[in-house]
């Protein structure tokens, strides 16, 4: 896999706090994989559902809010003019894409390591401000939150998908059952940054997306 990454520019050398003068547009990170082994001139058609799947620590769902409309058809239109052609929801089609909005949160627990050196900073054994002994107390762990959100857009192979074989499975009671098949993502872009809240912010990464991609045409 190859990864191509472009940052915005803007930045100015010597202010030393240029990136808070960056505009949303300017903090964005496109980063571009794909399957240096595929030849993409193989694929002529592909399906794109009209929503949005969103991801998160709960599991997915879909959504289709006006920036996430905005996305969709712009991946649509970009594709097109490369030469894919779009097939409607159910028909066969060589590529499956879809776009991707990731909203994860995590909970971690974090150690302190100078709290238990804390009590001593007023003066050690004359306690707290000098009042008998008193020290204030603080636990050596803490608990954090970390949001992790980003776009996403990914094509997975449907030409050449293996066909549907038997397995363990869930659900049958007996053990057995069908496993579905493994679908090879062939193309992957990531949007990072700011969070993507309009028109024109969908329209720049859009852009910026594909004009890295320009592997990406059936012919």
């Amino acid at each position: 896999m190859a990864a191509t990454l472009a940052i915005g520019t803007g930045l100015t050398a010597c202010n030393k706090n240029a990136i808070n003068d960056l505009t949303p547009d300017q903090s964005q990170v496109y980063i571009t994989n794909y399957d240096k082994s595929v030849n993409f001139s193989q694929y002529k058609t592909f399906s794109l559902p009209d929503s949005v799947l969103v991801e998160s620590n709960t599991g997915y769902a879909t959504s289709l809010g006006s920036v996430e409309s905005r996305f969709v058809s712009n991946v649509a239109t970009a594709l097109t003019a490369r030469g894919f052609t779009r097939v409607a929801a159910g028909q066969k089609a060589d590529l499956g894409v879809a776009v991707i909005r990731v909203n994860n949160r995590y909970t971690g627990v974090g150690v302190d390591p100078y709290g238990s050196y804390y009590s001593n900073y007023w003066g050690g054994g004359f306690g707290y401000g000098g009042f008998g002994g008193y020290s204030p107390y603080y636990p050596t762990y803490y608990t954090y939150q970390v949001t992790d959100r980003y776009w996403e857009i990914q094509a997975v192979d449907l030409k050449n998908a293996p066909t549907t074989g038997t397995g363990t499975g869930t659900g049958t009671g007996t053990g057995t059952g069908t496993t579905q098949p493994q679908l090879n993502v062939i193309y992957d872009a990531t949007v990072r940054g700011d969070e993507i809240t309009d028109m024109q912010s969908v329209d720049a990464a859009t852009t910026a997306i594909f004009n890295q991609s320009s592997y990406l045409r059936p012919n």
